[in-house]
């Protein structure tokens, strides 16, 4: 049993030990179900909103359409930023039943919208909860899943987002044709997403607060009895827990709030090789997905003559490798180990990249082998970009992760969201098959930031593979002798 003195007081705790310590049960599918919806649901939301079959009912011009996918996503950036200073003072547990319900909420009301002004102040209110979701949610899956299984589950959980993007592109491909009036195809698409979402609400009812964050904020009886509660569904099972070794307890005098200037200071004097590796790998991954993915149908449409209403049969196979690939080779980042995979994930998909360029610009391509190639390329390259999240999220302090996913996210979404879509919107230009040469260029851009991406992974990157989160970056709250940690200051390899 473990000593422990008042919930203020210093307290000796196994708890890291033991969730690290659990076969997987019952309870760690409930986080991967009842957790791992968010991305499914932004995927859904991009592909359903992207087709905009309210443009015509609104009376929307293309720029405001535009304006639509820009108050979305700046309702994420603001959302994560938030949210994600609240889940690390108030818990994961309220927050990701406060982001998604605003999300059902905001989604749904936007289904009704009657006008321009409406549907912009529930589309941004729907990306503050998907924002909200993405901070809480990969702080809470990469505490609560046991570290040997950690890398795979989170990587695996953030390429759902292509498993929800196919189901919004097979569901337009119905919603928004002769089959339903066009006043209401796109209304029932908005409405898609909370319907699972409402779903999900229940299963999230049912999972207990983080023990990690309940350990460092002086709750740690009931850090103990929630994981006491999970290893009785494993001893439940006829598995024999072996005992945890007092060695590997760590000494936690809760904090308080972490100031802004704690923040900085453990991002850019404790942890700046981690910010700069965190920067690099979120950037250079979402300036590569949304310089493809927003022009995606321009290139089919305008180098390849694919109509319109016919791109999202090629956005399938896409999807598909995007969702095969964190599936297939997730668990490789566990095994292998996350420098060497991000590596050849970030640098192959790049490589393939310049190749695909070569070919485009010498016209020995169609549609269906760009696609191809675009499913081979991202099959690697989604891996690679969740693993990005992996990173920032398990490489921060327990007591502002949150923060750092946020910090992270914006920066990312604000990079590639912005600048990739409208540099590669430029460089396709009229899309005349005879001038090649600028969004040839553009794909050499992307592709050598990814090869830079992946090297400075291989370089700063942090040897994460079946290592507790504590020996990774030590708690704020942990004592300078606690056992299996880190010293304050990052060390690198």
């Amino acid at each position: 049993m473990i000593n422990q003195t008042t919930a203020a007081g210093p307290v000796r705790s196994l708890v890291p030990a033991r969730m690290d310590r659990l076969p997987w049960t019952r309870f760690h599918w409930l986080v991967v179900i009842g957790l791992g919806v968010s991305w499914i649901l932004d995927g859904l939301e991009i592909q359903i909103v992207s087709q905009a079959g309210y443009q015509t009912t609104l009376g929307l011009s293309a720029a405001q359409v535009g304006a639509v996918g820009s108050v979305y996503l700046a309702g994420q950036v603001l959302g994560a930023l938030v949210f994600g200073r609240i889940t690390d003072r108030l818990g994961r547990r309220k927050l990701f039943l406060v982001t998604l319900a605003l999300y059902l909420v905001a989604s749904g009301f936007g289904g009704l919208s009657f006008s321009l002004w409406f549907l912009l102040v529930f589309r941004f209110l729907a990306g503050m909860g998907i924002g909200g979701e993405y901070t809480a949610i990969n702080s809470a899956i990469d505490e609560m899943i046991p570290s040997r299984y950690r890398g795979r589950v989170d990587i695996a959980v953030n390429g759902t987002y292509w498993g929800g993007a196919a189901l919004g592109a097979a569901a337009n491909l119905y919603l928004l044709s002769d089959h339903l009036p066009t006043n209401l195809g796109w209304r029932i698409g908005f409405f898609l997403g909370p319907v699972i979402g409402l779903v999900i609400i229940f299963v999230r009812r049912n999972l207990p607060e983080s023990p990690r964050w309940l350990m460092t904020h002086g709750r740690q009886e009931e850090a103990e009895r929630t994981v006491a509660a999970i290893e009785r569904q494993a001893v439940d099972r006829g598995i024999q827990l072996a005992p945890v070794p007092e060695r590997l307890a760590l000494e936690i005098t809760p904090v308080g709030r972490v100031s802004y200037l704690q923040l900085a200071r453990t991002f850019f004097v404790d942890y700046p090789s981690r910010s700069f590796l965190g920067f690099s790998m979120m950037v250079t991954q979402a300036f590569l997905y949304n310089a493809i993915f927003f022009t995606y149908a321009l290139v089919l449409e305008h180098f390849y003559h694919v109509p319109r209403a016919h791109t999202s049969y090629y956005f399938f196979p896409f999807a598909v490798g995007n969702l095969l690939g964190p599936l297939l080779i997730g668990r490789l980042f566990d095994t292998i180990g996350r420098r060497r995979m991000i590596l050849f994930t970030y640098g192959v998909s790049g490589l393939l990249l310049l190749f695909s360029a070569y070919l485009f610009q010498a016209g020995l391509l169609n549609a269906t082998t760009q696609t191809a190639l675009w499913c081979l390329i991202f099959f690697l390259a989604s891996a690679g970009a969740s693993s990005a999240y992996l990173t920032v999220s398990e490489t921060f302090p327990l007591e502002l992760r949150g923060q750092a996913i946020s910090f992270f996210f914006a920066i990312s979404q604000g990079a590639g969201g912005v600048v990739a879509p409208f540099l590669f919107g430029h460089l396709i230009g009229t899309g005349d098959s005879a001038d090649r040469n600028p969004l040839t260029l553009g794909y050499v851009i992307g592709a050598v930031i990814m090869i830079a991406g992946g090297l400075i992974a291989w370089y700063f990157g942090v040897d994460a593979e079946r290592r507790s989160l504590e020996a990774i970056a030590k708690p704020l709250s942990a004592s300078a002798s606690a056992a299996g940690t880190t010293t304050p200051r990052e060390v690198t390899p």
